[in-house]
């Protein structure tokens, strides 16, 4: 029996105060288990970031429950969050690479929040990472010296070169071609199954929902009933 990686009960969630607050989650449950693919899909609007964002231990939940890898996220405190950060891979839409650093010291920056790990292991580590992703040669490349595709396999180098329990992606193929988009996601299917973590990703992209177990859809800042894909669609 797989574990429960993430369980949410009637989560509700709000922005801003008083006249000017706005709900922007209904009463979400949802439950994903260890080494789960799921894919959230929805219109523009409809709270699939704002749900993620909340898994992701980015910001504090406010009412219900949203249990991470065990961890109470609804009111939790910043150091609680950070806690749970340490767990988490994050993957975006814009590959979010500072154009300042290698590939390298961008993969080494999904290692800083883990103090058990001396400078030179970060940097080993990375670099194995970068080869896994098929970017050995180009480990000293900086960010404006790579094409799309690659950049996205540098941020998914450094969301997963932590081992994260749990990895989240906010439509990780929006900028990539069909050929691009599809090389990436297999690498993080492929990657995530050999480390054994679960992956959420949001995604407008029809064209990889074949790589998911689940597929649940929200609309309103509500979830529809989420539907299951058959081995054989795979």
């Amino acid at each position: 029996m797989k574990e429960t990686v993430i369980k949410i009960q009637h989560l509700n969630h709000y922005f801003g105060q008083g006249q000017l607050r706005k709900q922007v989650l209904f009463d979400i449950n949802l439950e994903i288990k260890a080494g789960e693919i799921v894919i959230l899909t929805g219109p523009s609007g409809s709270g699939k970031t704002t749900l993620l964002t909340l898994i992701g231990g980015l910001r504090a939940a406010r009412e219900g429950s949203l249990l991470v890898l065990g961890k109470e996220m609804c009111g939790a405190s910043p150091k609680m969050l950070v806690e749970v950060r340490r767990s988490i891979g994050y993957i975006f839409q814009a590959h979010n690479l500072h154009r300042s650093l290698t590939a390298l010291q961008n993969v080494k920056m999904g290692l800083e929040l883990h103090e058990q790990y001396s400078v030179s292991e970060m940097l080993q580590k990375s670099a194995e990472m970068l080869e896994l992703v098929g970017l050995g040669e180009r480990i000293n490349y900086y960010p404006d010296n790579l094409s799309g595709g690659q950049k996205q396999r540098v941020a998914i180098a450094r969301a997963l070169v932590s081992h994260p329990k749990i990895v989240l992606a906010d439509e990780p193929t929006a900028a990539l071609d069909s050929k691009a988009g599809r090389d990436v996601v297999n690498l993080m299917q492929k990657l995530a199954r050999n480390q054994g973590c679960t992956i959420l990703m949001v995604t407008h992209d029809n064209r990889i929902l074949d790589i998911a177990e689940r597929i649940i859809h929200m609309e309103d800042g509500q979830l529809t009933v989420p539907s299951l894909i058959t081995a054989e669609t795979h």
